[in-house]
């Protein structure tokens, strides 16, 4: 097969004397190296590129077309054809073959657009060469468009590292939950190691790609410096009388705190320790309080799990920098006064630990009681909760609470006086939790949510 690219002779100028033909060879070596300069243009536009070479159209089909994967650690990231268009580019390229033969018949006609290009073929003696010219495609590494992708790939694939939880029993502390080393891709390495293996092999399917490991900011070797060596507050809460599913989530939600631990100057995050509340993470439907009404929502009853871990801090003297009591009271959270309602991702409870030692937190449930513990080294502070106070009660239902933390070092001396307000509107104003039953399957759930629904609440 035959590259046929046809030029019409035109005219040269033939100029007597030597002295002029050394001009005219000193004017077509200046044109060769602007020639020169605006061929390498293109390349010098497609910046932070590497080069993988030339390959005809079948080799950059599968070149392109077949996934690589990469080997993270235990997983397998796959980067099918659609990620690998982001960062291997398809360039147009012209090259010289000894075995192959192509007609140059009109150096007026350039079969490209390209300026460069253009310039090349006008201007640069490639007598010899223009007979072996053959399209070609070059195949490119864009290197900024590989480092974004291992940039979001190092955070699709990072596996946290998971904290040792920690029990207190017998006046001593121990893990019952063993700390994990987590990994990330390293993208400076993994960044070498692909290049390295493209250039060296454009066809290879399978990198492996480095990883630094993530520590774990509790580490189940390490318990002696934590300073975990007696109780220093409790918060307990009674569910007496809720549904079954209420009482499943509250076993499920207070699971999640048992065993955290919380540094020193630490501000705590309900919400965000408690994590995502749904079907995929063990909580079923109950009813929950919504705006102006009383609705079925998966993980009803977290907030019997919020407010007794407020009053576990509270009764530990620390500072609280965020609560908010229910829209109106409830009878699981007597003494009205004292709750605290959440619901992500506000309102949410927070407080900070302000003693110089770590908090290790445990929870567990005896009969209808739920109890939050919260273990340390005691600073000496003393605590005193005035109250709760009800400074207004209506036929309604409706009331006002006050009451304050009074917290007081080792010496007497007072550190902090806090004060909580309440302000709950009449019950009657909402449905009653575990009074009303839903009689019609809401729309989003599916039947076996309804049987289960029905089956717990005897409707």
């Amino acid at each position: 097969m035959k590259l046929h690219i046809f030029f019409t002779p035109t005219p040269i100028l033939d100029v007597c004397g030597d002295k002029f033909k050394f001009k005219i060879y000193k004017l077509r070596l200046v044109w060769g190296f602007v020639a020169l300069i605006f061929a390498l243009a293109p390349f010098a536009s497609h910046a932070e590129e590497v080069n993988l070479g030339n390959f005809s159209i079948d080799e950059i089909q599968k070149i392109t077309g077949t996934p690589i994967n990469f080997h993270v650690a235990d997983k397998t990231v796959v980067a099918d054809k659609t990620a690998l268009a982001g960062w291997l580019k398809i360039r147009p390229a012209l090259r010289t073959s000894a075995n192959y033969s192509s007609e140059a018949e009109n150096i007026n006609f350039i079969p490209t657009d390209d300026p460069a290009a253009k310039i090349y073929f006008r201007f640069l003696d490639l007598e010899r060469g223009r007979s072996h010219i053959r399209i070609s495609t070059s195949l490119a590494l864009d290197t900024d468009q590989l480092k974004s992708y291992l940039e979001k790939m190092k955070g699709d694939s990072r596996v946290e590292a998971t904290d040792a939880k920690l029990s207190f029993t017998g006046g001593a502390v121990s893990a019952f939950s063993l700390s994990k080393d987590g990994y990330e891709i390293d993208t400076e390495k993994s960044f070498q190691d692909i290049s390295k293996s493209l250039t060296e092999n454009p066809l290879t399917k399978d990198i492996t790609l480095e990883t630094n490991a993530l520590k774990p900011d509790v580490i189940s070797t390490d318990l002696d410096k934590y300073g975990i060596k007696e109780l220093i507050g409790e918060g307990v809460s009674n569910f007496l009388r809720s549904p079954q599913n209420r009482i499943h989530n509250i076993q499920v939600g207070a699971a999640k705190f048992n065993g955290v631990l919380i540094k020193p100057g630490e501000e705590f995050s309900f919400i965000k320790t408690l994590g995502p509340v749904d079907e995929s993470t063990g909580y079923l439907p109950e009813l929950v309080i919504k705006t102006d009404k009383t609705v079925p929502e998966f993980g009803g009853g977290m907030c019997q799990v919020s407010t007794t871990m407020f009053r576990a801090a509270l009764n530990s003297g620390l500072r609280i920098t965020a609560r908010t009591n229910h829209a109106y009271p409830v009878v699981y959270y007597n003494p009205q006064g004292l709750d605290a309602t959440v619901y992500i991702p506000n309102p949410d409870l927070k407080f900070v630990n302000d003693t110089p030692n770590h908090i290790l937190v445990q929870t567990h449930i005896a009969g209808t009681q739920l109890f939050f513990d919260f273990y340390g080294t005691s600073d000496g502070r003393q605590t005193k909760i005035d109250g709760p106070t009800v400074l207004e009660k209506n036929p309604d239902g409706s009331m006002k609470t006050d009451v304050f933390q009074v917290v007081s070092d080792a010496n007497g001396n007072l550190i902090r006086k806090s004060e909580f307000k309440s302000n709950y509107k009449s019950p009657s104003l909402f449905p009653h939790p575990g009074e009303e039953k839903i009689t019609e399957k809401p729309a989003d759930w599916s039947q076996k949510q309804w049987k289960a629904y029905k089956k717990a609440n005897g409707v």
